[in-house]
Protein backbone atom coordinates (compact mmCIF):
# COMPACT_ATOMS: atom_id res chain seq x y z
CA UNK A 1 0.00 0.00 0.00
CA UNK A 2 1.39 3.44 -0.89
CA UNK A 3 1.37 6.62 1.23
CA UNK A 4 -1.39 9.15 0.45
CA UNK A 5 -0.37 12.09 -1.75
CA UNK A 6 -0.11 15.50 -0.11
CA UNK A 7 -2.62 17.99 -1.50
CA UNK A 8 -1.12 21.10 -3.11
CA UNK A 9 -1.32 24.35 -1.19
CA UNK A 10 -4.33 26.55 -1.91
CA UNK A 11 -2.20 29.58 -2.77
CA UNK A 12 -0.06 27.67 -5.22
CA UNK A 13 3.09 25.61 -5.17
CA UNK A 14 4.21 23.03 -2.69
CA UNK A 15 6.15 25.47 -0.56
CA UNK A 16 5.00 27.68 2.22
CA UNK A 17 5.96 31.25 2.89
CA UNK A 18 6.72 32.50 6.34
CA UNK A 19 4.28 35.13 7.48
CA UNK A 20 5.55 38.33 9.01
CA UNK A 21 4.58 38.21 12.68
CA UNK A 22 2.03 40.81 13.72
CA UNK A 23 2.80 43.14 16.55
CA UNK A 24 0.27 44.30 19.10
CA UNK A 25 0.53 47.88 17.87
CA UNK A 26 1.11 49.30 14.42
CA UNK A 27 4.60 50.60 13.77
CA UNK A 28 3.32 54.13 13.22
CA UNK A 29 1.71 54.31 16.68
CA UNK A 30 2.92 57.47 18.40
CA UNK A 31 4.51 57.31 21.79
CA UNK A 32 2.14 58.05 24.65
CA UNK A 33 2.25 61.56 26.09
CA UNK A 34 4.19 62.18 29.28
CA UNK A 35 2.23 61.59 32.50
CA UNK A 36 2.11 65.31 33.27
CA UNK A 37 1.14 66.28 29.69
CA UNK A 38 -2.54 66.80 30.50
CA UNK A 39 -1.78 69.16 33.40
CA UNK A 40 0.74 71.11 31.31
CA UNK A 41 -1.72 71.32 28.44
CA UNK A 42 -4.50 72.57 30.71
CA UNK A 43 -2.16 75.29 32.03
CA UNK A 44 -1.38 76.35 28.45
CA UNK A 45 -5.08 76.40 27.57
CA UNK A 46 -5.80 78.59 30.60
CA UNK A 47 -3.16 81.07 29.38
CA UNK A 48 -4.61 81.22 25.85
CA UNK A 49 -7.01 83.96 24.79
CA UNK A 50 -9.59 81.26 24.00
CA UNK A 51 -9.54 79.96 27.57
CA UNK A 52 -13.21 80.78 28.09
CA UNK A 53 -14.28 78.22 25.50
CA UNK A 54 -11.30 75.89 25.29
CA UNK A 55 -10.87 75.04 28.98
CA UNK A 56 -14.47 73.83 29.43
CA UNK A 57 -14.24 71.92 26.13
CA UNK A 58 -10.98 70.26 27.18
CA UNK A 59 -12.40 69.37 30.60
CA UNK A 60 -15.50 67.88 28.94
CA UNK A 61 -13.34 65.83 26.53
CA UNK A 62 -11.07 64.74 29.39
CA UNK A 63 -14.02 63.63 31.56
CA UNK A 64 -15.47 61.59 28.67
CA UNK A 65 -12.07 60.02 27.92
CA UNK A 66 -11.58 59.23 31.60
CA UNK A 67 -14.92 57.44 31.70
CA UNK A 68 -14.13 55.56 28.48
CA UNK A 69 -10.74 54.63 29.90
CA UNK A 70 -12.33 53.22 33.04
CA UNK A 71 -14.64 51.01 30.98
CA UNK A 72 -12.00 49.82 28.54
CA UNK A 73 -9.07 49.52 30.97
CA UNK A 74 -7.02 51.45 28.39
CA UNK A 75 -5.23 54.78 28.53
CA UNK A 76 -5.69 55.33 24.79
CA UNK A 77 -8.73 57.63 25.11
CA UNK A 78 -6.79 59.89 27.48
CA UNK A 79 -3.77 59.95 25.18
CA UNK A 80 -6.00 60.78 22.22
CA UNK A 81 -7.50 63.78 24.05
CA UNK A 82 -4.06 65.11 24.97
CA UNK A 83 -2.74 64.68 21.41
CA UNK A 84 -5.82 66.30 19.86
CA UNK A 85 -5.63 69.33 22.12
CA UNK A 86 -1.86 69.66 21.67
CA UNK A 87 -2.37 69.82 17.90
CA UNK A 88 -5.26 72.26 18.30
CA UNK A 89 -3.16 74.54 20.51
CA UNK A 90 -0.16 74.31 18.18
CA UNK A 91 -2.30 75.19 15.15
CA UNK A 92 -3.96 78.20 16.81
CA UNK A 93 -1.33 80.78 15.74
CA UNK A 94 -1.61 79.69 12.10
CA UNK A 95 -5.40 79.89 12.26
CA UNK A 96 -5.18 83.34 13.86
CA UNK A 97 -2.78 84.53 11.16
CA UNK A 98 -5.13 83.27 8.45
CA UNK A 99 -8.16 84.91 10.02
CA UNK A 100 -6.27 88.18 10.56
CA UNK A 101 -5.01 88.23 6.96
CA UNK A 102 -8.33 89.61 5.77
CA UNK A 103 -8.97 86.92 3.17
CA UNK A 104 -12.34 87.37 1.57
CA UNK A 105 -14.26 84.11 1.43
CA UNK A 106 -17.59 85.55 0.33
CA UNK A 107 -17.25 84.02 -3.15
CA UNK A 108 -17.15 80.45 -1.91
CA UNK A 109 -20.14 78.15 -2.19
CA UNK A 110 -21.61 76.57 0.93
CA UNK A 111 -21.13 72.79 0.94
CA UNK A 112 -24.77 72.32 1.94
CA UNK A 113 -25.80 74.02 -1.32
CA UNK A 114 -23.64 71.66 -3.36
CA UNK A 115 -24.71 68.47 -1.61
CA UNK A 116 -28.36 69.36 -1.26
CA UNK A 117 -30.64 68.32 1.56
CA UNK A 118 -29.80 65.27 3.64
CA UNK A 119 -32.26 62.46 3.42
Amino acid sequence: MSAPAIAPRAYGGGTTRQEVPMSAQPEEAPAPPAPAAAAQLLAQLRDDRRAGTWVPAFERDWAKALEDSRHSYSLTPLHDVVRTWQVRLAAAPAVDAYMDSGRDETGFVDLAEVLGERR
